[in-house]
Order: C-alpha cells, then sequence, then structure tokens
C-alpha cells in the first residue's frame, strides 16, 4: 500500500486521536509526523491491508506511549495514560478476534456453540448460563474447555500457515 494513500485516509483522524491523548496541538502534529516515518518505514512489513487500520493505530499507540517515556513523567502519570492508550489496542484486539472466531464457533456441536456464543459475545457468566439453562457449573465448564479445545484443532487446520502464525479466516461463513 501506498504511504501517501494512508497519509490522506488517516491524517485528520489520527490528529484528532493523538491530540486527544496529548491534549497539545504542536505535540500532536509532531506525534503524527513521527507516526508516518515510521508507517513509510515499515509500510513493507504489513502483509495483509485488511489489517491496516489495526495496525495504524497501535503504531500510534506506541509512538505516544515512546513519546511520554521519552518525557520521563513521574511514574504513576505514565502508568495511567500508557494503560488507557493499550487498552484501547486491546479492546480493537478484541473486537477483530471476535469477528474472526465466530465463524469457527457457529460451527461447534450445538451444545458447545450456544454456551460459546452466550459467554462469548453476550457477556454472560458461566454461573449464570448454568442457572439460566439448568446445568450445574462443572457441566458447563467443561462445555467450555471442550469448545476451546476443538476451536484450538479448527485455528490449527485453517489458519496457521507454514511458519506457525495465526492469521485470521474470518470469510469464512
Amino acid at each position: 500500500m501506498d504511504t501517501q494513500q494512508i497519509w490522506t485516509t488517516f491524517k485528520s483522524e489520527l490528529y484528532g486521536f493523538i491530540k486527544h491523548k496529548v491534549n497539545d496541538k504542536d505535540l500532536a502534529d509532531d506525534i503524527l509526523q513521527d507516526v508516518f516515518i515510521k508507517i513509510h518505514s515499515n509500510v513493507d512489513r504489513l502483509k495483509d491491508e485488511k489489517k491496516l487500520t489495526s495496525w495504524v493505530y497501535q503504531l500510534t499507540r506506541n509512538t505516544i506511549v515512546d513519546f511520554y517515556r521519552k518525557k520521563q513523567l513521574p511514574t504513576k502519570e505514565f502508568d495511567g495514560i500508557e494503560k488507557d492508550l493499550l487498552s484501547e489496542g486491546e479492546a480493537e484486539d478484541e473486537r477483530y478476534c471476535k469477528e474472526c472466531v465466530r465463524p469457527f464457533i457457529l460451527e461447534l456441536p450445538d451444545n458447545y456453540k450456544d454456551v460459546m456464543l452466550k459467554i462469548t459475545y453476550e457477556n454472560i457468566s458461566q454461573k449464570e448460563y448454568a442457572l439460566t439453562n439448568g446445568l450445574a457449573y462443572s457441566t458447563v465448564k467443561s462445555r467450555i474447555q471442550r469448545g476451546r479445545d476443538q476451536l484450538k484443532k479448527s485455528f490449527e487446520t485453517c489458519c496457521v500457515d507454514n511458519q506457525g502464525v495465526f492469521e485470521c479466516c474470518s470469510d469464512r461463513k
């Protein structure tokens, strides 16, 4: 992908994101410039253009964290900023993973599929699921474990490249 195209697509959005995090226009400009230097230098490492947005934002978050490290803020203040930035990245990663995993869960046997969908996408606790469905808590835990084992086998079959690296197979329906 062309760096100029990435700049055109993300410039305004990233500037707003950075400015919100650092609360300083000039500093946001500097960090944005650093981000695009890193993008230009590393764009050839991006193997899957579908992951461009995640990659750009992860690079941006890391650049902001690097700035705060260089600035040597008091540890407590920096830890809070770093945790906020990393948790945003983790939330985005979690959404991406859930999108990848869903088609595989839908292929599980019904007794595993239902519990995995409810717990993963509806955030129902295992105990709550057990009560709602008239099951023993140990039965629910067992189904989750067996469902995860089957998912792992499916992932290994479908989504691990020849170097052992996981790649999302979200086009699977």
